[in-house]
Parts: structure tokens; C-alpha cells; sequence
């Protein structure tokens, strides 16, 4: 879960940089690739139940 959170915090971080500071645009395509994974991540740890085995 931690995993989620930052990867979620660290593509709105790169999400703002890039929107607001002109001639970093790449930050804002990296930001949404970022956050597109989390999302598929999770996605993928919830579908399964979040279960662990030993």
C-alpha cells in the first residue's frame, strides 16, 4: 500500500512541476505514465485479494 501511495504522490509531483514550469512538458507525460502504472499496479494487488503466501 505504501508503494501505491508514493507512486501516486510522485506522478502529482511530476504532474505539477511539468504543468507549471514552462519547457518541462516531458515531466507532465512522465507524471501520467507514472500514475497509469500505479493505477495498474493496484489494480493488479486488489484483483488477486492483497492475499500473501510464504
Amino acid at each position: 500500500m505504501a508503494l501505491l501511495l508514493f507512486l501516486i504522490l510522485v506522478a502529482v509531483v511530476l504532474g505539477l512541476i511539468g504543468a507549471v514550469v514552462e519547457g518541462l512538458l516531458y515531466l507532465l507525460v512522465i507524471g501520467a505514465v507514472v500514475f497509469v502504472c500505479a493505477l495498474a499496479y493496484a489494480a493488479l494487488r486488489f484483483r488477486r485479494g492483497g492475499r500473501r503466501y510464504r
